[in-house]
């Protein structure tokens, strides 16, 4: 049996303050607190400082007034306060005696908290403590709490604080942990509703339970916030019992019934239906923002009930069986990813409208955007199968449903195979075994077109990986030849070490800072990772400085892999017949010289050194 003890008058008192809780069983939600307090007050364990975070409209300061009026009540301290001594007389019509209650918010200075100090001195009046409830005491300044610091470490012993927030992590640790912390939860839903139902029984408010549960889910978890809403309401109550459409009248909100018709317009790929209907809702007096929070929280309940088990969809989604039902057939004409996707395109235009001057514009167009389900998500069907492609996953690795197109010409996978056997033959012998491959033509001094072969193979196969026990030096030697930049190439020759030159791993040492900076982050990182590639099939690169027991390695001219008789020497002079006349090779000279930059004529190999070291370049 709830018990309420106000102090009447003419005036009308607004419900979440007539029902506001007066003793420790009247709390809604917050058992575990309410067990903690009335521990403490039975054994008589009062600690000088409490801390209550939690939501807004979750019990805090009636808490902190029910403890207080607990602790100070004649027959106390006691859990069962008798409401009529001096002391709860005063701490329920709020009168600043023992009990004194304080707005952070307003009195965040430390001048404010210097007064309060200054009276903590005096002993209390009717009850046996004074206390001190501290709201949102998150808003006192760093000097304030730093002013409140020391007596809430040590405050007298008739002296006790409550303070009360909602934003615990702007409280200086320092506070905290001197303070006994209780943490208040969101309400649940059904603990609301059930207290809601009490109070429309007393008060005579005509409503149906779906109203209730409609009210509870828009409270985010907050019975003051609740049951104001329900006062609200009952200005409505009549013959005809209060509904949810009264509910979504009152709060702007769109009917279930209409953001049903609307997502079955964007299910099926119907902008004209959407239009008309959105023309409507927005007529309705409903803003452009919140027409897309409205179904995009229907969106929300689409998908549970797409994937989720029956138990729990009701706890969810808090819906009636007759609207899970209707979710539960519209769903069955949709796939998950194409929820998302409006969950996704939703909520990108609710941003857009937060932004713009014209939200009506980005409305219209974000519903014809929503409403061409099928052809976007076919479209991002695509984009993704291509962004895989090119990653360079195989069929088995991508995701997307429809199997990839079969290849027409396998056998061009088996032809660089051919390509890699061509150098162990003779050179005389150097001929394609494949019937449809034509003969490559003679070289020719002047750009030379390359054979057709080259035309159907993949990307060139890469150099086989070099053996790691071979000499460093011969190593180093065969590296350098790989790189294609002659100043680069200058510059390792002169400060570059090589320390390991393996299949595995490549380390070598530079004796210049800013040399190795280019070689980590500069230009010259790519031409050295591409020479270490074609020569041992890797970039396991590791440029350092030198360390003390790095040992020198001078360049070596690589050995021959074996010591079998070189081949003959093969003249690829073409036929006399086939060179061309001295007329056209002075021709192509010319053509040729002219197509070089003067600057680069004039470049010596030392002056390309030194830009390529420095990242410089020539101006024309």
């Amino acid at each position: 049996m709830f018990c309420y003890n106000y102090i009447m008058n003419d005036k009308y008192i607004p419900l979440y303050r007539k029902y506001r809780p007066q003793r420790l069983d009247e709390l809604v939600g917050q058992d575990h607190i309410k067990n903690a307090l009335t521990n403490a007050i039975e054994l008589n364990k009062i600690s000088h400082a409490y801390l209550f975070t939690g939501p807004r409209g979750t019990g805090k300061t009636s808490t902190a007034r029910i403890f207080a009026k607990s602790l100070n009540c004649k027959q106390g301290p006691t859990i069962n306060p008798c409401g009529v001594c001096e002391s709860c007389v005063d701490i329920t019509n709020a009168v600043p005696m023992d009990v004194i209650e304080i707005d952070a918010a307003s009195n965040r200075k430390v001048e404010d908290t210097q007064n309060i100090l200054e009276k903590i001195l005096y002993a209390p009046v009717y009850g046996k403590y004074k206390i001190y409830i501290i709201d949102e005491v998150h808003m006192l300044s760093n000097t304030a709490f730093n002013s409140l610091l020391k007596t809430l470490e040590e405050p007298p012993e008739n002296v006790i604080f409550i303070l009360a927030t909602t934003e615990v992590h702007k409280v200086l640790d320092t506070i905290k942990s001197r303070c006994q912390r209780f943490d208040f939860r969101r309400i649940t839903t059904d603990d609301i509703v059930k207290h809601l139902r009490y109070i429309s029984d007393n008060e005579k408010i005509n409503i149906t339970d779906d109203a209730l549960f409609t009210i509870a889910k828009n409270s985010a978890g907050g019975m003051r916030d609740s049951i104001a809403l329900l006062d609200q309401l009952s200005i409505l109550g009549g013959k005809d019992a209060i509904t949810t459409d009264d509910i979504n009248q009152l709060l702007g909100r769109i009917s279930f019934d209409v953001l049903y018709k609307l997502a079955g317009a964007l299910v099926t790929s119907n902008p004209q239906s959407a239009l008309e209907m959105l023309e409507n809702i927005y007529n309705s007096g409903n803003e452009p923002v919140q027409i897309l929070s409205n179904l995009l929280d229907y969106l929300k309940n689409l998908l549970i009930v797409k994937n989720c088990r029956e138990e729990i969809v009701f706890e969810l989604t808090q819906l009636n069986e007759a609207q899970l039902g209707a979710l539960k057939e519209q769903s069955s004409k949709v796939e998950t990813h194409q929820i998302m996707s409006l969950v996704d395109k939703c909520a990108e235009y609710i941003k857009e409208i937060k932004l713009t001057n014209n939200p009506r514009l980005w409305l219209e167009v974000g519903i014809i955007d929503l409403a061409n389900l099928t052809e976007n998500t076919k479209l991002e069907d695509l984009q993704k199968r291509l962004t895989e492609l090119e990653a360079g996953h195989t069929p088995q690795q991508a995701s997307y449903k429809t199997p990839p197109a079969p290849v027409t010409k396998p056998e061009i996978l088996s032809k660089p195979e051919i390509k890699k056997e061509i150098p162990k033959e003779p050179v005389k012998a150097v001929q394609p075994e494949v019937s449809d491959v034509k003969e490559p033509e003679p070289v020719k001094p002047v750009a030379p077109e390359p054979p057709e072969i080259a035309e159907d193979f993949s990307p060139m196969p890469k150099s086989q990986p070099v053996d790691s026990s071979n000499d460093i030096a011969a190593l180093w030697g065969r590296l350098l030849e790989n790189i294609s930049s002659l100043p680069t190439k200058s510059l390792l020759r002169q400060w570059a070490n090589p320390v390991e030159l393996s299949s595995e791993k490549v380390v070598i040492s530079i004796n210049s800072e800013n040399l190795l900076k280019q070689f980590l982050e500069g230009n010259k990182r790519q031409i050295l990772s591409d020479a270490v590639n074609a020569l041992f099939n890797h970039t396991n690169i590791v440029v350092r400085l030198p360390q003390p027991d790095d040992k020198p390695v001078k360049e070596k001219t690589p050995a021959p892999k074996s010591n079998a008789a070189p081949p003959p020497p093969v003249s690829l002079e073409p036929p006399v017949e086939d060179l061309p006349a001295p007329e056209e090779i002075e021709e192509a000279k010319a053509e040729a010289v002219q197509k070089i930059p003067v600057h680069q004529t004039m470049r010596s190999d030392m002056v390309n050194m030194v830009v390529d070291l420095f990242d410089g370049k020539f101006l024309d």
